[in-house]
């Protein structure tokens, strides 16, 4: 049996398996009952490893051993695998969720942040910057600043980024407002749109930047977030972005974005 190449390794993403798990589940799947040999031969793994992969799967719930001689194994339903699999990821996530919050309580936890707090001091305020790679890396840096601001976010972003922001920071924004923070956001806004602005417009002045392209974000005045690339057509791996947390620079920056603000067409 050859399977697509894609195919397989949607499979060992998906459900984190590596490549002879892959093979022989998916020959199993293909036969509904085989044999470790039958297997082997069908999923092109060699028979020395048939074995200790189906144990593997067997362990995971992927497979049955069907009672008999020779052994045989039983297939099990992709849906029924399904349901397990998110069942596993819930409970894994849930315990880790409680050892971090165990460790949050730890002693040596307190003497971590001791010691970033007195790091911290020493450090010239022009040294605290650096480069992120990988929008997901800069979006998590991002909701960490939007966590910690205290009274002015200023999103500068595209069209594509203003959708990607709204809908990954709608409810930071929703906190963000309750504390009182001024939350502002322009970009080249679609006129259908409409939409997307419904999510956060309580809470964001939204205003169309027209065809200026430009992506940074400014927090509090004090610290500065900006995309180095254009995001058109660009893999979101590929996105750098630069932090800067310097009050002087920020705060000028800030400014100057102030005194164009009300320049910018406003979104009702």
């Amino acid at each position: 049996m050859i399977m697509n190449e894609d195919f397989l390794k949607k499979l060992r993403s998906a459900f984190d398996l590596n490549i002879y798990e892959v093979k022989i589940w998916t020959a199993l799947l293909s036969k509904g009952v085989a044999t470790a040999g039958e297997l082997s031969d069908i999923g092109a793994v060699p028979r020395s490893r048939s074995y200790d992969v189906l144990e593997s799967l067997e362990k995971k719930g992927f497979v049955i051993m069907k009672l008999g001689k020779p052994i045989r194994y039983l297939a099990v339903d992709p849906n029924e695998i399904i349901k397990r699999v998110k069942r596993f990821l819930v409970d894994k996530a849930n315990n880790h969720v409680k050892s971090l919050e165990v460790i949050e309580k730890e002693q040596f936890f307190n003497e971590l942040n001791l010691l970033y707090k007195n790091g911290i001091s020493h450090v010239d305020p022009t040294n605290i910057s650096g480069s992120m790679r990988g929008r997901n890396n800069i979006y998590n840096h991002i909701e960490s600043l939007l966590d910690n601001a205290q009274a002015s976010v200023t999103i500068i972003t595209s069209a594509k980024g203003l959708k990607r922001k709204i809908d990954r920071f709608s409810d930071s924004f929703k906190k963000l407002n309750s504390k009182g923070v001024k939350i502002r956001m322009a970009a080249p806004i679609p006129k259908d749109s409409d939409k997307l602005l419904e999510k956060a417009k309580n809470y964001v002045e939204f205003r169309n930047i027209g065809k200026i392209n430009a992506r940074f974000i400014l927090i509090d005045g004090k610290e500065l977030v900006f995309m180095v690339s254009d995001d058109q057509d660009m893999h979101e791996s590929y996105d750098v972005a630069i932090w800067v947390k310097s009050p002087f620079f920020v705060n000028a920056v800030d400014n100057l974005v102030g005194m164009s603000w009300s320049k910018l067409v406003k979104i009702a």
